[in-house]
């Protein structure tokens, strides 16, 4: 097998299983304790994983907040904020979204052949891009990553993202937490789409951790 960092899969629902609702508007699912929680989680990792669409739709700067979590990352000799990584098909990224201007950080885009160029151009001083093949390969992706040291990846979305990482057998834990309402839109994003999963009734996740933190829970599962 590949060596591949650590995949741990970070995502907040509603009861039905959305990440966010269909207006332009950002939902907030969690609640300030575990946004503090995910801080925390963010620290502990070397990279962290965004979709594309994630940057255009919510435009994270995905930078660890904690001053004391930043001084303690660096007295161990490592940048303030992990690595901003994000994998892209076609490109269409502004360079001036927060991904790429908030934090000192590396930055490291993931492309489609045929647009590897065009999107080098494009971020050029801004971000890393490397060919992934066509289409993207998350395999490539990864062995990449390791090659930069990265040994533990945060994903922290959307749901096409998480879906293709699931499908794939790619992630060894899903940190999910559940918000004590629905949202009941078929045009809002799930948690994942549509595909065929090596986790179902006869190969079972195990859950490590049920934790109450205000109004959510946080259901840890580890995937083997």
């Amino acid at each position: 097998m590949t060596e591949r960092p650590h995949v741990l899969l970070s995502v907040a629902a509603s009861v039905d299983g959305y990440i966010d609702d269909a207006t332009d508007q950002r939902l907030l699912l969690s609640n300030d304790a575990d946004f503090d929680r995910v801080d925390e989680v963010r620290a502990s990792v070397d990279a962290i994983l965004v979709g594309a669409n994630t940057i255009r739709r919510d435009s994270p700067r995905l930078l660890v907040r904690s001053a004391a979590r930043r001084e303690e990352r660096v007295a161990r000799g490592l940048p303030e904020s992990p690595i901003k990584v994000t994998l892209t098909g076609r490109g269409g990224l502004d360079p001036t979204a927060s991904f790429f201007t908030a934090g000192q950080v590396e930055k490291i885009v993931y492309t489609a052949s045929p647009a590897a160029d065009k999107i080098r151009e494009r971020l050029a001083g801004v971000a890393s891009v490397v060919d992934a093949g066509d289409p993207p390969d998350l395999n490539v992706v990864l062995a990449d990553l390791v090659s930069r040291g990265v040994r533990r990846l945060m994903v922290e979305g959307g749901g096409m993202i998480h879906t293709q990482f699931l499908a794939a057998g790619l992630a060894d834990e899903i940190h999910l937490v559940i918000a004590p309402f629905f949202i009941g839109d078929p045009a809002a994003p799930r948690f994942v789409g549509n595909g065929t999963f090596p986790y179902h009734a006869g190969h079972r996740m195990e859950l490590a951790e049920v934790r109450r933190i205000g109004d959510v829970v946080l259901l840890r599962y580890l995937l083997g």
